[in-house]
């Protein structure tokens, strides 16, 4: 489904995205609009949906622990893959694969995670909603340069004002160290680096990795086989099988960004779960714990099932972005931005075993209107159920905050080009946009044109208010991440702790991200 047209979109970078970050035009003109990306379209025949089986991703042995830390080895390197049944898909993959290996860690145990670049370009690894020190973050120009010596440093176009002196380059490997002192959650590592994490998350690197404690083990909720990871993404096709993005530089060494009719973002028109085009998942008739991440690029979906259960109450949301809510939310639907995770379950026991359940995409058309099905193949001893009190959330409100700080997220010039600024300035490596004292609680309001999902790193935050009224249904938890609808205005609250040092906060459309929509944050 296509999004805004380029004519709106350009539109929005002049005198009307300027009304519309006011708050004074636009939230009506906009509303409507189901996304903000540009449909790009397969150049092969289309598998029929449902005919693959739901493939999980390999759960990540360590090389080798110790009292204090599991240690575990990534090779990043091309490989092939049959994504579409018949076809051969090039794609860059952790250990060779799409998605990379799960790692599942403990909360307080470190996890040493080394990755070895063996990719023509250089890499970051950022470790999505981690509690991490600044030197295993995944800051933008922290490059990780390929093992082969082919490529120098100064390779690397980019914008302009794109040098970093403070920058840490290393060459083949890394070490990336995370203490993991944070709740249970679904987190997930994708690359970061500067002005080229669309097109590299895009052909592949990606994974999820989850963090457990004795808060989530205490509970009886669905496990083992019962537990599914679910990374949706949508790709398009090229007629040769490969995986068709819109680079402005294919070789993805000099030039950011995409060809112009995509600066909005890149929608596929091929929906996959763990890497498989409209997968099904054979389950038995009890609860099942989906943990659904939604890795694409720009899209958003929303989730819904049909047929419904009887009665409704369809999902039982627990957990948020960074782990567990304090009590369980039903929703009949749930709408999900580029980054964001729930944790969810849903009771399949209400349905008579042989029923076949599709998980749609009410935002979607054609294609991309089915996500996955599930049928339920066989009856089960139900051995779960879920719990009235969940977790306990360290409460935040107005009076705590020290400064409160406003950002606005629009359209803009980049070096002559359409792209994306915030406060109208394209991202800087050498700027500082705040800085928080260390423990401090802040408020940040966010304003912006069209649709924006924007990820804060190092914390997570509560939704204080959305539109200037109470958060709403979809906002409730520990959040890295947080969408705004076009006209939008949002606050978040949040404790800047953990770690000394720069972090990033950005928009996670990734189109957006590459093209100027980052900032940067230093806790002092």
């Amino acid at each position: 489904m296509s999004g805004l047209s380029r004519r709106r979109f350009l539109g929005l970078t002049g005198g009307a995205g300027a009304l519309v970050v006011a708050g004074l035009a636009g939230p009506r003109l906009f509303r409507s609009a189901a996304a903000t990306g540009e449909l790009l379209t397969s150049e092969v025949p289309l598998p029929a949906p449902f005919g693959v089986p739901l493939p999980i991703p390999a759960v990540l042995t360590p090389v080798s622990r110790d009292v204090d830390a599991d240690r575990y080895e990534i090779v990043q390197r091309p490989a092939t893959a049959e994504i579409l049944p018949g076809l051969r898909t090039p794609i860059w993959g952790y250990q060779g694969t799409f998605p990379g290996p799960t790692i599942e860690s403990r909360s307080g145990r470190t996890a040493i995670v080394r990755h070895r670049n063996e990719l023509p370009v250089p890499t970051v690894v950022h470790l999505h909603g981690g509690r991490t020190p600044p030197e295993s973050d995944g800051y933008t120009t922290d490059l990780v340069l390929p093992a082969d010596g082919s490529y120098s440093v100064r390779s690397h176009g980019g914008h302009s004002d794109m040098h970093d002196p403070d920058a840490k380059i290393t060459h083949g490997e890394r070490d990336y160290v995370y203490p993991l002192q944070q709740k249970a959650s679904a987190l997930w590592y994708h690359d970061h680096r500067m002005d080229f994490t669309g097109p590299a998350v895009y052909r592949g690197l990606a994974g999820f990795h989850l963090v457990r404690d004795e808060e989530e083990d205490a509970l009886p909720l669905p496990h083992g086989e019962r537990e599914l990871p679910l990374m949706i993404t949508d790709r398009a096709f090229a007629a040769d099988g490969s995986m068709h993005y819109p680079s402005v530089d294919r070789s993805l060494k000099t030039v950011p960004g995409v060809e112009e009719p995509y600066v909005e973002g890149v929608l596929g028109d091929v929906i996959l779960v763990n890497g498989a085009p409209w997968p099904v998942a054979e389950v038995s008739a009890t609860r099942h714990r989906l943990r659904v991440l939604n890795a694409s690029n720009a899209r958003r979906y929303d989730l819904a099932l049909d047929p419904p259960p009887p009665g409704g109450q369809a999902f039982t949301q627990i957990g948020s972005d960074q782990g567990l809510l304090d009590a369980p939310r039903v929703h009949e639907h749930l709408p999900i931005a580029p980054a964001e995770r729930y944790d969810l379950v849903v009771d399949f026991g209400r349905y008579p075993v042989g029923t076949e359940v599709t998980l749609v995409n009410r935002l979607g058309t054609g294609s991309t209107a089915q996500v996955m099905r599930f049928r339920v193949a066989r009856s089960g001893i139900e051995d779960s159920h879920i719990p009235d009190r969940l977790a306990e959330i360290e409460p935040l409100d107005r009076a705590q905050a020290t400064v409160t700080r406003e950002f606005s997220f629009r359209g803009g010039q980049v070096d002559g080009r359409h792209g994306w600024t915030i406060d109208g300035k394209p991202y800087s490596p050498t700027r500082i946009d705040a800085r928080p004292r260390l423990g401090d609680v802040e408020i940040w309001r966010f304003v912006v044109d069209l649709h924006h999902p924007i990820h804060l790193h190092l914390v997570n935050f509560l939704v204080l208010s959305r539109g200037g009224r109470e958060p709403g249904p979809f906002d409730a938890g520990r959040k890295d991440t947080v969408d705004l609808r076009p006209g939008e205005a949002v606050e978040v609250i949040a404790r800047f702790d953990g770690y000394r040092g720069r972090y990033m906060f950005h928009c996670h459309n990734v189109e957006h991200e590459d093209m100027g929509m980052m900032g940067n944050f230093e806790t002092v």
